[in-house]
């Protein structure tokens, strides 16, 4: 029997899926005595420091898991789980953690994309039956602003490098912690899972030479999910975002069977967007959730969903806050919330008053769950102009692909519903507010390429990283595996999303991993 500790923050479904899959039955703990009589404690987090130790507190379970920690109980923290164990966080000031190691939680200083997310290594500094048959080059999968510093270096286990050298994981007797996410860490997470629930002997590993660590370039699996003509969810794919065919929706298979599918050939993560009818009435929309479920079940990399995520009053009056709706995805496996259209008109409000209001989705979710949640998908579309004057509240650019009609100048309109409606403000402008409003990743689509094949729209995705600090993943265009190392190695950007493709089999995921290998830093699980 092996206790998990859920306070109530995101995605645990995960870890309980991961730790039966090593064939244990997890108990969650619902109080103080449930910690104190535990054998074994996972103890995973999301979101925001101080909102957890004032839940911890509240709960009363402080006291029991210092009580734990001090007998020295096989412990694995995992992410904010981690961070619990030092004395405080410069996330929070003034909010005391559990103190059981000395030294704080201290923000990412570098000029690289924060949050840190993606798959990157570790070197380890000590022997431990965590990496127990587990070789030099694997990597983990890390989502988080901020990093441990312990003042004993005794504690530290791993280290790892993202603009600067950082502690990845401690350990102490009995007691590790883990900065990655192991249950999102593919095969080598479940073996480290493995070895904390049935520790074998202490791996040999070589602390000779210090070895520094790379972030991975992800490759991301796409499925668009709807209802069909008989109410069955299937993926589909939009000819410039029309999804029928011959009168019928195009079935390109079952969202749950493609999404085990993109994870054996090795997908580093896979996003649902939820495009069906039910996206107006998300809490009705048990049918998705289900397929949030059921995926998370096999497939252990991050889940983003998007789609109908927002504040809403349903048909018996009932107000949903976009928090609420958004807990449900979490609860059901998702690791990310995606906001499209939403987003768009919560960045048009902030350009009208300058102010936030601490009630838009975006604010809400990132404040509980962490900014490194939080997607936004944005829509854009080429608009060109003679001149920049013609545009002059847009941010411009001049391009290398003129219009027919001769005209070097162009602005990336955000588009609504779809791609359907275009708005007043672009893709530039809308990632640096939403990010301001605490987005953690920016997920860029671009209509003029959507099923194009002729490759991602290098300029419209050089614009908005160089606008913006935080992550940004490339979308639309992709129709061979050399698009997916022009975009690597053309623009800054972490990731690159197909959908059509991979679901048409013209260009297996795998096939774009084997084409990387050895040509960009990237997860080599799965070729």
């Amino acid at each position: 029997m092996i206790t998990l500790l859920d306070y109530g923050a995101g995605n645990v479904r995960s870890v309980v899926n991961a730790i039966e899959k090593s064939g244990h039955t997890v108990h969650m703990a619902a109080s103080g005595d449930d910690i104190a009589r535990a054998e074994k404690l996972v103890f995973p987090g999301v979101g925001n420091f101080g909102k957890m130790m004032q839940v911890l507190g509240d709960k009363g379970f402080v006291e029991p898991l210092l009580t734990f920690l001090r007998a020295d109980k096989p412990f694995l923290g995992i992410c904010l789980g981690l961070h619990a164990l030092f004395e405080k966080s410069h996330e929070a000031p003034g909010i005391a953690g559990l103190g059981f190691f000395t030294g704080e939680v201290r923000r990412f200083e570098t000029e690289l994309s924060v949050p840190h997310i993606g798959w990157n290594g570790i070197c380890v500094k000590k022997p431990t039956p965590l990496f127990a048959g587990l070789g030099e080059d694997e990597k983990f999968y890390f989502v988080h602003s901020y990093h441990v510093v312990p003042q004993n270096p005794d504690v530290v286990l791993t280290r790892t490098d993202y603009g600067q050298s950082f502690v990845s994981s401690v350990a102490a007797g009995n007691i590790a912690a883990t900065q990655f996410h192991p249950e999102k860490s593919g095969a080598a997470g479940l073996a480290v899972l493995r070895n904390f629930l049935e520790p074998g002997p202490e791996a040999a590993i070589d602390l000779r030479d210090p070895v520094r660590t790379h972030l991975a370039k992800r490759i991301v699996a796409c499925l668009d999910v709807r209802a069909d003509d008989a109410g069955q969810l299937v993926v589909t794919k939009g000819d410039h975002y029309d999804v029928r065919e011959n009168g019928q929706v195009r079935d390109l298979g079952g969202p749950v069977d493609l999404a085990r599918d993109y994870y054996a050939q090795g997908a580093d993560e896979i996003t649902f967007l939820n495009i069906t009818g039910f996206r107006d009435f998300p809490m009705q929309d048990m049918p998705m959730l289900d397929v949030l479920r059921r995926t998370s079940e096999h497939v252990f990399v991050p889940l983003t969903i998007g789609g109908g995520i927002r504040s809403y009053t349903d048909a018996d009056g009932r107000n949903w806050s976009s928090l609420e709706v958004a807990a449900q995805y979490f609860r059901s496996g998702a690791d990310k919330i995606s906001i499209g259209s939403d987003a768009v008109y919560i960045a048009e409000n902030y350009l009208k008053t300058g102010k936030k209001t601490g009630e838009s989705a975006i604010e809400q979710i990132s404040e509980v769950y962490g900014s490194q949640a939080v997607v936004i998908s944005v829509d854009p579309r080429r608009v060109y102009v003679h001149d920049p004057a013609d545009a002059p509240d847009q941010v411009v650019i001049e391009t290398a692909e003129p219009d027919p009609e001769g005209r070097c100048f162009c602005w990336f309109q955000c588009t609504v519903s779809g791609g359907r409606e275009g708005r007043p403000v672009d893709a530039v402008t809308l990632a640096r507010v939403c990010q301001e409003l605490g987005a953690g990743e920016v997920l860029l689509n671009s209509i003029d390429r959507d099923g194009t094949g002729a490759g991602f729209d290098l300029e419209l995705i050089s614009a908005v990283c160089d606008a913006v600090s935080i992550p940004v993943i490339a979308s639309s265009g992709a129709g061979s595996a050399e698009h997916f190392l022009e975009v690597f190695t053309r623009t800054s950007v972490e990731a690159a999303l197909a959908a059509g493709i991979f679901h048409r089999k013209q260009l297996p995921l795998g096939q774009v991993k084997q084409y990387l290998q050895n040509k960009v830093e990237i997860r080599r699980e799965g070729i």
